[in-house]
């Protein structure tokens, strides 16, 4: 079975010969990775995930005035610019799907919520959703209507299996915002994005840091089908599992800020085994840590998350 069959069959909860996996790294775990394989041109190369993220053309706030960043709601025009080649991106989703086997998944990180704050500083935009609610509601379906013409350029392609947007609308404590206000100022336009990449036959997947347990019936109402990265230090991973385990498949759940830093390669088998074991019952697990693995990841904690990830 190839790579590709194997994380689609995970993502169905249907039996697969292994549990699939999905290790990424921010750069100064890149260097862990090049120290336990110095000979490899590519650090990825060696870890040997079976998804492998592509980063389409998007767009970013481009010169915003000065008043974008007070507390009153700003006045001046909200200008963006496009970044990324499209030419450069088709060519290298046909080399993953030709060359790898493996589940291409399309990365849009910060897509919706983080790019509304970005815009205006995460104080400012929280008071907007309180005092400026129509200016925020104005702001968050501008940048879904973008969102939307950028995804359909790529969809189109029949090698991209699945589709990553992310907003961290978690605290480890909380949601930042009330359920009920992202109930009125989120989920419609998370709604408009997921309905769009389904109607082309992808999976959605989702990127939410933190405790975010009020909105997951939402979620899985609105259709995501993977959701990442499931904190082990705020998420009771027994309980998502037997009350969502059949509905969505997870992402992620192996600490990043105790075990692996901070454990022995023992207690990183051990955890790696225990999480997969729990979350893979009847399919809809990808394995991997919660979080990027960081440079204070030693390099035989690393070692010993790789080789349980590939061998059990």
């Amino acid at each position: 079975m190839d790579k590709r069959q194997l994380v689609r069959d995970a993502i169905a909860h249907r039996p697969t010969a292994r549990v699939p996996y999905c290790i990424r790294f921010c750069d100064e775990g890149l260097e862990t990775v090049r120290r336990l394989a110095p000979a490899a041109t590519d650090p990825y190369a060696y870890v040997d995930n079976d998804v492998e993220l592509v980063f389409p053309p998007w767009w970013d706030w481009h010169d915003l005035g000065a008043d974008w960043q007070g507390m009153e709601a700003p006045r001046s025009p909200a200008k963006v610019r496009g970044t990324g080649s499209y030419p450069a991106f088709f060519d290298e989703v046909k080399r993953v799907h030709d060359t790898t086997g493996r589940y291409v998944l399309a990365a849009l990180y910060g897509s919706h919520w983080e790019k509304a704050y970005f815009s205006r500083g995460i104080e400012n935009f929280l008071a907007d959703l309180a005092g400026e609610p129509e200016f925020a509601r104005r702001l968050l379906t501008g940048i879904i209507d973008k969102n939307l013409v950028m995804l359909e350029n790529f969809l189109t392609l029949s090698e991209v299996d699945g589709v990553l947007l992310g907003s961290d609308w978690g605290t480890q404590q909380d949601l930042i915002m009330s359920a009920a206000t992202w109930e009125e100022m989120i989920r419609p336009g998370e709604q408009r994005e997921y309905d769009l990449v389904h109607a082309y036959g992808k999976h959605v997947w989702v990127h939410s840091c933190g405790k975010i347990d009020k909105i997951l019936p939402a979620l899985v109402e609105m259709g995501v089908d993977v959701l990442n990265p499931i904190q082990p230090e705020c998420m009771d991973l027994a309980e998502l599992k037997a009350r969502y385990g059949t509905q969505i498949a997870f992402w992620g759940g192996i600490s990043t800020q105790r075990t692996l830093p901070y454990g022995t390669p023992e207690a990183v088998r051990d955890e790696t085994r225990q999480v997969r074991g729990l979350l893979s019952r009847n399919g809809g697990y990808i394995l991997a840590p919660a979080q990027e693995i960081q440079g204070d990841v030693p390099a035989a904690n690393l070692q010993a998350l790789l080789t349980t990830a590939r061998h059990g």
